[in-house]
């Protein structure tokens, strides 16, 4: 009986050390320079105004200049915007050498990668290779271009980096570039937080669920799947079923209505914490959905992960062809 009440009090014991380890937070950071990518609308529009308000000098890059003089109106004289598409080396390089310019010998202490697509979510046999490779070349390879250009700054100020993936990035519940975008996401991160820990930096990976942003907007993602089925051949169609595609609609309005996180002040924080604590977390789980399903799944051998999955699917037509 004794050893089971040490056990728990060590348990307890550990997970006290490790909250209040959680809770460190380093010295003042008022007037430090963060760069945030994709913040038009979501998670990256709400950081800028959080980190402005805290005192952080923040780099704001907005990918059209309606979103960027929207989030100007809406925050202090001190938050800078400028425009950046990630898919562009030239922009990137041109803005890297703008920010450079700006924080001089203090360098960069943070660099938040948020900006990211969703593109068409489809089966792999509806697409062509353009259908992937624009989210790829959004959410992986502008992410990584990015910070490769200010990873000097980041070095010089021992800063962090702060990378926003998904939980679509342990697990592939959907076809199209999405996925296979934040599985990359996911690999880089951890190569360079690796690669940084001997520079003093450090790198943390969010993986949000899904939130109710402009990115998984339900009738959107339904709207440019519709435009590919439209466009199918008939005898793929005939695979699936004419009425394929309304019984996936409305199987998918379900999963989302179940699924759906409307505070997306939750990732935000988790982008603070990753900023300001002493110890900062590898990865940060963000989301009823992504704690109690996605998460869990995504840890569990294939067979289960395919079963629970493959649940959710409409029957094709196929399957019953003989």
């Amino acid at each position: 009986m004794l050893s089971y009440i040490l056990l728990f009090l060590g348990i307890v014991s550990l997970w006290w050390h490790w909250r209040a380890r959680d809770r460190m937070k380093t010295i003042n950071l008022t007037g430090k320079y963060v760069f945030i990518t994709g913040c038009d609308t979501g998670f990256g529009n709400m950081a800028a105004k959080i980190f402005d308000k805290k005192g952080f000098r923040v780099f704001a890059g907005c990918l059209t200049e309606t979103g960027a003089k929207e989030l100007k109106a809406m925050t202090s004289k001190q938050l800078q915007t400028v425009l950046l598409d990630v898919r562009d080396s030239d922009c990137v390089k041109k803005v890297a050498a703008w920010v450079k310019a700006e924080v001089q010998s203090e360098g960069l202490w943070g660099l938040v990668n948020n900006a990211g697509i969703m593109g068409p979510s489809a089966p792999t046999d509806w697409l062509d290779i353009e259908h992937f490779r624009e989210p790829i070349e959004v959410n992986l390879i502008g992410l990584i271009n990015v910070t490769i250009n200010m990873l000097p700054l980041i070095k010089k100020a021992k800063g962090r980096i702060v990378n926003v993936s998904s939980v679509a990035g342990r697990l592939a519940f959907s076809g199209g570039g999405y996925c296979p975008s934040k599985f990359g996401v996911e690999g880089f991160n951890d190569s360079l937080r690796r690669d940084m820990k001997p520079f003093g930096v450090k790198v943390c990976c969010i993986r949000p669920g899904l939130f109710q942003t402009a990115l998984s907007e339900p009738e959107k993602i339904m709207k440019e799947k519709e435009v590919i089925w439209n466009k199918l051949p008939p005898d793929i169609k005939a695979q699936y079923g004419e009425d394929y595609f309304q019984k996936d609609a409305a199987k998918k309005q379900e999963l989302f209505k179940i699924s759906l996180n409307k505070d997306i002040s939750l990732v935000v924080q988790c982008m603070e914490h990753a900023l300001t604590s002493l110890h900062p977390r590898a990865h940060y789980v963000v989301g009823q959905d992504a704690k109690l399903l996605w998460n869990p799944l995504s840890r569990m051998p294939a067979v289960i992960q395919d079963f629970l999955l493959l649940r959710n699917r409409v029957e094709l037509a196929v399957s019953h062809m003989k």
